[in-house]
């Protein structure tokens, strides 16, 4: 027989309340009932948690529930004054920002270009600002997803070096909250994981193409960032005839390819697939070589981790590269079997990772605020 749980009340009311601003965030307004049976709390229980929160401001009323038999019964839902996260991501030419609110709504987005010669952080804090002054509401954290490693205390490395974390350190001064920078292919594989093409698979590896080659691993259901945040840093995976340290697919490799076959050198890997699938056979030359070289990341990764998987994300996802991938990885078939997936969400999928670790996070900071009692005053 199972023992009642034992302890002070005040850990039993955190420990429900969490529980119900846990439903109410999943699920949306509900009535008594609906809590109860989503929560296993007797109605004692959900009737005097709901009035704890009432008065702390966490959660108001949300109209009635009409639609089932009896009378009408009263719902009720986080409150819309809880404050938003920003979720944000940053690639070489661009930010876009979203703010969402503790159940994952969207509530303000833009997006804009940087500035020539302007700054990152100020940039990023006018839409961040922009946003805030749309939704009408308090900004708690942001989650930040830039190319580049990741270090645990969050610096970013990158072409430019290593910045000891100058950037997270300016933005949150910027921002007056807590920010927190995420690898952006990392986050991309975390939307896979959670709600795309990685969602019924236990271990997969995300390969995504923007400008250069990044991959996202996940291992028994986890992303796995590695212990300096290296972890998925596939581009310089050495090949042959390929000199060691030289990068596998990147801009500069597919304007060398490009010259190779007599193509405009300044055009853009998308307008090489575009040709290609118009039937130009130069631009196919261009499509197969990169497609071989992601094949032969795809099977070095798989020889050290046999995921279930690999997911084509950005331009990777291109249905002409998907093909071409498919094709060539046909040829080493009975060497090494591969098995490859199309993103869910595109070049979406780091936005849409960012998105979701913003609103997890924004649950667990709201909660924390609104759970934790006050600290006695000693005399």
């Amino acid at each position: 027989m199972s023992r009642p749980l034992a302890g002070p009340q005040s850990l039993l009311r955190t420990l429900n309340g969490r529980a119900i601003l846990e439903a109410l965030a999943r699920s949306g307004p509900q009535t008594r009932a609906e809590l109860m049976s989503t929560t296993g709390l007797s109605r004692t229980a959900v009737t005097q948690v709901l009035r704890m929160l009432e008065g702390a401001g966490a959660v108001s009323a949300a109209g009635v529930d009409r639609d089932t038999r009896g009378p009408a019964a009263g719902r009720v839902a986080l409150h819309p004054r809880l404050g938003f996260a920003a979720a944000v991501h940053v690639d070489h030419h661009a930010a876009h920002v979203v703010l969402v609110d503790p159940a994952g709504t969207v509530r303000a987005e833009r997006h804009a270009a940087f500035p020539l010669n302007g700054d990152r952080v100020a940039h990023i804090a006018e839409l961040v600002d922009a946003c805030r002054r749309s939704a009408k509401g308090t900004v708690h954290l942001a989650i930040v997803g830039v190319p580049g490693i990741v270090t645990v205390d969050g610096g970013i490395r990158d072409d430019q070096g290593p910045d000891g974390g100058a950037f997270r350190t300016a933005l949150a001064a910027s921002l007056r909250c807590p920010v927190r920078i995420e690898n952006d292919v990392n986050l991309a594989a975390l939307a896979e994981l959670t709600a795309g093409a990685g969602s019924a698979l236990t271990s997969f590896a995300l390969l995504l193409l923007d400008g250069g080659l990044g991959g996202g691993i996940v291992i028994d259901g986890a992303l796995h960032r590695g212990f300096s945040g290296v972890a998925g840093e596939v581009m310089y995976l050495p090949q042959t005839p390929l000199p060691i340290g030289a990068p596998v697919v990147s801009e500069a490799v597919v304007h060398d390819l490009a010259l190779g076959v007599g193509r405009d050198v300044h055009a853009s890997l998308q307008e090489h697939l575009d040709d290609a699938g118009s039937g130009d056979v130069d631009a196919q030359k261009i499509v197969d070589e990169v497609a071989r070289r992601i094949v032969l990341v795809a099977g070095s990764v798989g020889l050290v981790l046999d995921p279930e998987a690999f997911i084509l994300s950005g331009t990777a996802a291109h249905p002409v590269l998907v093909d071409a991938i498919a094709r060539i990885a046909d040829d080493y078939a009975a060497q090494l079997p591969l098995r490859f997936r199309v993103s869910s969400f595109g070049p979406e999928a780091p936005l849409v990772g960012a998105v979701g670790e913003a609103a997890t996070a924004l649950r667990g900071e709201v909660f924390t605020r609104v759970l934790t009692p006050p600290a006695k005053s000693g005399r």
